[in-house]
């Protein structure tokens, strides 16, 4: 992973960010420019075309192309060249990162990243592309053909080039007027829990087949769904892809937390990034599942979950860190994997042998290398089942104390309002179902050291790090934050927690809401200088603004009894009617928070 070296020269405008990607890549030969007006102003004056690149800290292939090509004097000359180049943290600036994700699943039909685009003065896309590699490699033009190509396109055919890019956004700001006549019913969720079958991988547990991502809210939505219509197989779902996850290479069997996702179908060989999100949703997941299922391997795995994000990504000062990387040394998943010798020399061969029968460990290693395909004479750790044997316990300590003098993973250390408030939540909730006061005293102290340090003149920031707070909050940071604080009252019974969440619902209701359609924007005015206005409504890795603001009027409408809380859930709703008709596997969040407030409350929802 690149890294900045003392000795290096700082060679462009990144220096004085504060964001960990930003400055991974101050010392490039690329002159970047962070997002702003300077970079703008200079395109416009020179009447070239921007090369935006975004990413974040712990992206695996982000980092490769950095190695490739930004640390490589022959491309910056090439980008320096044609193009006015910016990059853009997507954790920092997820309103940025949305428009330009959508333009390239527009333009691409997929998406990813590394995030590359090229844009008109008035940044507007006309190219798209995720990883690229320096030179032509697995049907893909490198960089070295295709930056003179996008040169000569805006420099001889600057028409199609324009044309182009108006018709992306035209496309992009398309919406049809919503139907808010059309209330959410009982056919929406039968609807969304019969998709989700039908990507119900039977061998293995989970949605889809590979790559595979935990995806915790659909998993809130089939236990809901059970209880609700009492159909079995919902549940045995949940239990079944918890029960693989816990076992599987996903899970850090000797630190705790998981991997960001499989990919592979089997939850053997992880995306080793491990991003805060994904621990605060698993962990509600298996306490959620423990809760109705009296299963005590849930309650394990949840406690492992929290006690690694308390001890390895929680700053002093109570708040959360946003991730660890996937690389170490380099090399991505180094840290966490595992020769047989090396098990051997630590164990003892007697101790070793039973460990590594258990945890599947192989003389010639159990996985392939990602880009070679080739043995890679490694073990990721896993078993046939969980949880492994009381009396390996030792073994497991002794080895994690072995693995905590290795090189550990970059960790990105800035604090996000929206991933604390996540954490918040899951922390405050798994306190209160697990009978465990210390989580919802680290849920009190980080809702504590956001109102300390992401409080400016009574507004919210998004993000944290050194501390300087900075950058205006959006949806997600409200939306998420006054669920962690709903959940903090809940389980402390403070009334000041809720008063402080009734805030941040009205603030988001008169910054965000677009009273036009009902629905909620991402952003609450046009400072980031985008082409046009983003919205967070689709869930994804983890559930979007919309979905968890719908949440959040509910619970708000529950506790105080205010009426215009629920009908402001029931009006955002209705601005995708669309979608939920036809494709309501895409906020299985919202539907299980409206099947809570149509039937029942299961313990901590």
């Amino acid at each position: 992973m690149p890294r900045i070296k003392s000795s290096q020269k700082e060679r462009n405008k990144l220096s004085a960010e504060k964001s960990p990607y930003l400055l991974e890549h101050a010392g490039n030969p690329v002159d970047w420019y962070p997002w702003g007006d300077e970079a703008f102003e200079r395109a416009r004056c020179e009447d070239r075309p921007l090369f935006v690149s975004i990413g974040y800290s712990t992206c695996h292939w982000c980092h490769v192309m950095a190695r490739e090509s930004f640390e490589d004097d022959e491309v910056a000359d090439l980008l320096n060249d044609a193009f006015v180049c910016v990059k853009v943290d997507r954790e920092e600036r997820p309103d940025v990162d949305s428009v330009y994700m959508e333009a390239c699943q527009l333009l691409t039909g997929s998406g990813g990243w590394p995030l590359n685009v090229v844009l008109t003065p008035e940044l507007k896309p006309f190219f798209a592309a995720t990883y690229i590699p320096k030179e032509n490699r697995w049907g893909r033009m490198g960089m070295l053909e295709l930056v003179p190509r996008l040169k000569a396109a805006w420099q001889n055919n600057r028409a199609e080039a324009v044309r182009s890019a108006d018709a992306v956004i035209a496309a992009l700001e398309e919406r049809k007027a919503p139907d808010l006549q059309s209330s959410l019913g009982e056919r929406e969720f039968h609807v969304a829990y019969s998709q989700l079958a039908l990507r119900f991988d039977r061998d293995n547990g989970g949605f889809g087949t590979s790559p595979k991502f935990p995806s915790p809210h659909n998993l809130f939505f089939m236990l809901r769904y059970w209880r609700r219509f009492g159909r079995s197989r919902a549940i045995n779902m949940v239990r079944q892809t918890l029960d693989a996850m816990a076992a599987g290479g996903i899970h850090d069997h000797l630190g705790g937390g998981f991997h960001r996702y499989s990919t592979d179908r089997a939850w053997l060989v992880p995306h080793f990034e491990k991003m805060l999100y994904d621990q605060a949703m698993l962990a509600l997941a298996y306490t959620e599942a423990y809760s109705v299922s009296g299963k005590s391997d849930y309650a394990r795995v949840a406690r492992g979950i929290l006690d690694y994000a308390i001890r390895d990504m929680r700053s002093r000062d109570g708040g959360f860190y946003s991730a660890e990387d996937a690389d170490s040394d380099g090399k991505e998943g180094l840290f966490y994997l595992w020769d047989r010798k090396e098990i051997d020399t630590v164990l003892g061969k007697a101790r070793g042998k039973r460990f590594a029968e258990t945890f599947q460990v192989k003389a010639d290693g159990n996985f392939n290398d990602e880009s070679t395909g080739k043995p890679a004479g490694k073990n990721i750790l896993h078993l046939s089942s969980y949880p492994p044997p009381d009396d390996l316990v030792p073994s497991m300590e002794e080895l994690l104390a072995t693995r905590s003098r290795r090189v550990r993973p970059h960790l990105d250390d800035k604090v996000l309002v929206d991933w604390n408030g996540l954490m918040i939540a899951s922390l405050a909730r798994s306190g209160r179902v697990l009978e465990e006061d210390r989580y919802v005293s680290a849920a009190r102290d980080t809702a504590n050291f956001i109102d300390e340090n992401l409080v400016r003149d009574g507004q919210l920031l998004h993000r944290y790090r050194g501390g300087h707070a900075d950058i205006s909050s959006n949806l997600d940071d409200h939306a998420f934050l006054a669920w962690g604080l709903i959940e903090l009252f809940r389980s402390s019974g403070n009334d000041e927690y809720l008063n402080r969440a009734r805030h941040l619902a009205d603030e988001m209701i008169r910054k965000f809401s677009d009273e036009q359609d009902a629905g909620f924007y991402l952003v609450d005015d046009d400072e980031s200088r985008l082409p046009f206005r983003p919205r967070s409504e689709h869930d994804g890795a983890c559930p979007s603004g919309l979905s968890v603001a719908v949440h959040v009027l509910l619970l708000m409408f529950r506790f105080t009894g205010e009426v215009h809380y629920q009908e402001r859930a029931d009006r955002a709703t209705r601005s995708i009617h669309e979608r939920m008709t036809g494709a309501p596997i895409g906020n299985t969040m919202m539907l299980a928070a409206w099947l809570d407030r149509y039937s029942w409350n299961v313990e901590g929802a």
